[in-house]
């Protein structure tokens, strides 16, 4: 079964990767997110992911406001370990999961640019950074277990480190990084192993490579996926709208785009801006995976283009690969959340792939 989220677009949303004049930015209001939200939980999305950074509102604020004017939706809430204590996110989680019952997972998020990581002051190498964030795991882990935990270690030294009660669920931990560094701390410590948009030639290494190292620590892993969507009823259309947005790019900021990912310390970000190398000739690196988006935009920067139909059968190409979670988004994300959750969804839970709806079918009156 196929665990499907989208994205919340805290840091506000367009219907194009760079709004101007001709689009309109959206910024993100409470009444806008409660829009995605309720459309998602509505649509049978599993959870929406928030991203962390000064250029988003807060994930924890933003998300435990709309935990009231949800029924189901989960949020995947991105945090960096280096902001807070692994006790005081412990318990922030904890009482996340009694005020949501249930329905919080949380994805750690250590690798930055270095301009963000100066806006906090973190002034650690990406190495020691890293190493801080596998001790911070196992603290949090040890706050959840019901059994104080002290630990005086490099960076942590705890003593009996708790909270108020243990959180039911524990939450699963989600966790992307493309460098050595990540890739231990992933296969020792985390539960959902999390990669950008790649071709299948280029994760299927990483799904073999990073199930050898989690089996060297005597564990497993469950992967994640995130990609962008662009889903019509025809491919023709889709692909209209791939082409529109790229219209929408200055070729000015793409040059100023590849200037920033050249100087870049994430490998992942590098092996995004390397799908191209900045030639729009060849934005569709696999049959119906288009880069445009990763000619300006940070992160990840891949979409799956086409008909519901063949959008379909892309993901669960990469399902059989190892994905089972897979994080989806699209511009303007309200309305890309109808356009794929309406549209190949339903093809998903007839194939078998995805639950069936709890709320079942709607009547709608023909005023006949």
């Amino acid at each position: 079964m196929i665990e499907m989220n989208w994205f919340l677009p805290t840091g506000g949303d367009s219907r194009d990767v760079l709004p101007g004049s001709h689009s309109p930015a959206r910024a993100p209001s409470h009444a806008y997110l409660a829009q995605v939200a309720q459309a998602c939980d509505g649509l049978g999305f599993d959870a929406v992911l928030t991203p962390c950074g000064t250029g988003c509102e807060d994930a924890w604020v933003a998300t435990a406001s709309l935990i009231p004017l949800t029924r189901r939706l989960k949020f995947l809430v991105a945090f960096r370990p280096a902001l807070l204590t692994p006790t005081l996110a412990a318990q922030m989680a904890s009482s996340y999961q009694r005020m949501s019952d249930g329905r919080l997972l949380v994805n750690i998020v250590t690798g930055a640019e270095q301009a963000e990581l100066a806006r906090f002051g973190i002034t650690e190498d990406k190495e020691t950074r890293y190493e801080r964030t596998g001790e911070f795991i196992e603290v949090l882990r040890g706050a959840w277990s019901g059994a104080p935990l002290t630990q005086h270690r490099k960076f942590f030294d705890v003593v009996d480190a708790t909270t108020r009660e243990v959180p039911d669920p524990v939450p699963p931990i989600y966790f992307g990084g493309a460098s050595d560094a990540a890739e231990r701390v992933a296969a020792e410590h985390v539960d959902v192993y999390l990669t950008w948009g790649e071709p299948p030639a280029m994760v299927k290494p990483r799904l073999d490579r990073m199930r050898a190292l989690a089996a060297s620590f005597g564990r497993s892993l469950r992967f994640g996926i995130r990609f962008h969507t662009i889903t019509r009823p025809t491919g023709a259309a889709a692909w209209q709208t791939a082409d529109d947005i790229l219209a929408g790019i200055p070729p000015a900021a793409i040059a100023e785009a590849r200037a920033d990912f050249a100087n870049t310390a994430s490998v992942g970000q590098r092996r995004q801006a390397e799908l191209t190398g900045g030639d729009l000739s060849r934005l569709e690196i696999y049959p119906n995976v288009w880069a445009g988006m990763g000619l300006v935009r940070g992160g990840v920067g891949t979409a799956l283009v086409g008909d519901y139909e063949t959008v379909a059968d892309r993901i669960i190409e990469y399902h059989e690969l190892g994905f089972d979670a897979f994080i989806m988004s699209g511009y303007p994300h309200l309305e890309e959340a109808y356009w794929f959750g309406e549209g190949v969804m339903p093809i998903l839970r007839e194939r078998g792939f995805l639950p069936p709806l709890d709320n079942g079918p709607a009547k709608v009156f023909s005023f006949r």
